[in-house]
């Protein structure tokens, strides 16, 4: 059993702890003789990485990516490709407290009930961290199906509906979340342009679950709804079966062609109080988590668009 795994012939197993060595992830299935941009990819985990607003963790972290295996002269080998990045700012004494004191709304409790032993330095493998591994390999599945666009945009922050990105009225809101020890959820709308016909199966592999698992296997992820999402529950068949927009670019689990449209719907970070205002922690996961969600979105369709290649064949 491993919960660490994701995919069938693009697959990706993250490793890794929040205060350990490094986080890494291995990457099989990656076809060979595809040119990889070192810089570009780094490109990727810097929109990942704290820093873009005041109000994000001062965990400062390099997230340099250190390749392993399977690549040569800047070329895929089509052998299993790892990935660490090291670990260099931890501040393991930050989290003594809840050595003994598990926090609610975390994985301290649960991890422990399930495996009897945690690391309880940063919250373990359920840190926020573990997102760096998914990163990597977004980038790589996504040289798999370049053509596919994903436009990932932060439509609403705690009260707030956002129209064009974080402004700095949206950036002193959180600001004052920080100061007072609070924190907020919010929505992010997602558009996915160009996926090809004939992605996804009519039964357990539909595309729309595949997706759900990517997408709420994120952290604070609560809550995802395809092309009109909740209005489903009050229209009448009469009125969602003349547009096929209504679905948002999947028609019985498979897609159709069009942009697939979804929203994710995201809790506020459950650290609140004394520990929010002088520990390391974002009052708002949004402004960092659009890479995370672009990179499942890439593993989910590009290891469906493999899938397809070998049906077809």
């Amino acid at each position: 059993m491993s919960g660490n795994s994701f995919g069938n012939i693009f697959k990706v197993t993250s490793f890794g702890e929040s205060h350990g060595e490094a986080m890494g992830v291995v990457i099989d299935g990656m076809p060979p003789n595809i040119d990889v941009d070192l810089v570009a990819l780094q490109a990727q985990l810097d929109r990942r990485r704290p820093g873009a607003l005041k109000v994000s963790t001062s965990r400062n972290e390099a997230d340099k990516a250190i390749i392993l295996s399977g690549l040569f002269q800047n070329k895929t080998l089509g052998t299993p490709i790892a990935v660490i990045v090291k670990n260099t700012n931890q501040k393991s004494e930050d989290y003594k407290d809840i050595k003994t004191s598990p926090r609610v709304g975390h994985a301290d409790q649960t991890t422990l009930d399930k495996f009897g032993i945690k690391d309880h330095r940063g919250g373990g493998r359920a840190s926020g961290r573990e997102t760096v591994s998914r990163v990597i390999a977004g980038y790589f599945a996504g040289l798999i199906i370049p053509e596919i666009k994903i436009n990932a945009d932060i439509t609403q922050i705690g009260e707030h509906k956002l129209a064009s990105g974080i402004d700095k009225k949206i950036e002193d809101y959180l600001l004052k979340l920080k100061e007072n020890g609070e924190s907020a959820g919010g929505e992010i709308s997602v558009v996915i342009e160009n996926v090809p016909k004939g992605l996804g199966d009519p039964c357990f592999d539909k595309l729309k679950a595949t997706l759900s698992h990517a997408l709420l296997s994120i952290g604070s992820c609560m809550g995802i709804s395809f092309g009109i999402g909740e209005a489903f529950k009050e229209k009448l068949g009469s009125e969602i079966s003349t547009d096929r927009n209504n679905f948002g670019g999947i028609e019985g689990g498979i897609s159709n062609g069009e942009d697939i449209q979804l929203k994710l719907i995201f809790k506020a970070p459950s650290t609140v109080g004394k520990n929010a205002k002088e520990g390391r922690h974002d009052p708002c996961i949004l402004p960092r988590v659009a890479p995370v969600i672009e990179s499942m979105i890439k593993i989910t369709l590009c290891d469906h668009y493999l899938m397809q290649k070998s049906l077809l064949r």
